[in-house]
């Protein structure tokens, strides 16, 4: 792939970017390129219909951004994949068993989590939680402050129930099998987060039944953007490091709104960050 894209791809997109400092330079023919800071783009950018080529992708590709161990600009090494075109649960599942097995790569001592966006949508969209509200609650949820969302659920003039089932989308966090109850209570409230819910299930199903999904843990503050993702998103963590050394998810508002047709998910494990791993070998 090409070291470089035209500015205005990233501009376009800097929500969607790990960071958004971006090193930008005019071509001889005067136009603003800028040092590629993300692949994810790239691709959707430079693909034809998904629909009809359906694609499974791989990268090793070098990135330049602002490190978070350093935070300087640095060229750094991203390894990642995408998938393309259609993506229904058993394709979620393969995802997300990849993604475990790269942590598992990296280090013994690693946690996957994962979340359905759509759950906490469809919960605050049966509540009928205005749009500032919805955007309060998930900028709390994904920092785990249940005062936040309680000082919303108040703002909108929810009930205590209500109030209560907030609050719980907040603490949830545990295997699977620990948080059955919780995701069962949140299947009762509308249509949008009964089916979410389902299809969660069925991909935790499927990950049980390949043998893999020993390490991951059910977290709803695991909050990509909105307004490029969508459905299941995850982090994936190793002991050592800080933060995720591993993000990803479904993008199909990214698809939509770059013009694409077909849905997406995909994750990229970020090499730098392993770099503050002791013992970690890359």
């Amino acid at each position: 792939m090409s070291k470089f894209e035209e500015y205005g791809l990233y501009a376009q997109n800097k929500d969607f970017l790990v960071s958004e400092n971006v090193i930008t330079f005019t071509d001889t023919d005067g136009r603003l390129l800028a040092l590629k800071p993300d692949v994810t783009l790239s691709i959707i950018k430079n693909g034809r219909d998904f629909v009809r080529e359906p694609k499974k992708l791989f990268y090793n590709e070098n990135v330049y951004r602002v490190s978070k161990g350093t935070r300087s600009f640095k060229e750094i090494m991203q390894v990642g994949l995408e998938r393309l075109g259609e993506v229904d649960a058993s394709g979620i599942a393969e995802t997300l068993e990849l993604a475990e097995k790269s942590l598992a790569t990296i280090s013994p001592r690693y946690a996957l989590e994962i979340s359905h966006l759509d759950i906490p949508l469809g919960v605050l969209n049966a509540f009928g939680v205005s749009e500032g509200g919805k955007k309060e609650f998930f900028a709390y949820l994904g920092e785990k402050n249940v005062q936040g969302v309680r000082a919303v659920a108040l703002a909108e003039g929810l009930t205590a129930e209500q109030t209560e089932l907030l609050e719980e989308l907040a603490k949830v966090y545990g295997a699977p099998s620990d948080v059955e109850n919780a995701l069962e209570k949140f299947s009762t409230v509308g249509e949008q987060a009964r089916v979410a819910v389902s299809e969660l299930k069925t991909v935790l199903a499927l990950l049980k039944k390949s043998g893999t999904g020993e390490k991951i843990r059910i977290d709803f503050s695991v909050v990509n953007d909105g307004k490029y993702y969508n459905g299941v998103a995850f982090q994936g963590f190793v002991e050592g490091v800080p933060t995720s050394v591993l993000s990803g998810g479904q993008y199909d508002k990214l698809m939509k709104k770059m013009k694409k047709n077909g849905r997406a998910i995909g994750f990229a494990v970020y090499l730098d960050g392993l770099e503050r791993a002791k013992g970690a070998e890359v």
